[in-house]
């Protein structure tokens, strides 16, 4: 979850993404740390939204 939250922001340098690959990081679950983080994104979003509007 980590290795996706800083590819959100991209702040990520090389290195620490090679060491997530060596660590094994599976495809799958990369997908949907992915589609967590992009809803919880979407989600804050909304919410400051909601309250710039209210």
């Amino acid at each position: 979850m980590k290795a996706i939250a800083w590819s959100f922001t991209g702040l990520r340098r090389k290195r620490d993404f090679d060491d997530d690959v060596e660590g094994g990081m599976n495809p799958f679950h990369v997908l949907i740390a992915a589609l967590i983080g992009a809803a919880i994104f979407i989600g804050v979003l909304l919410a400051f939204a909601k309250y710039a509007v209210a």
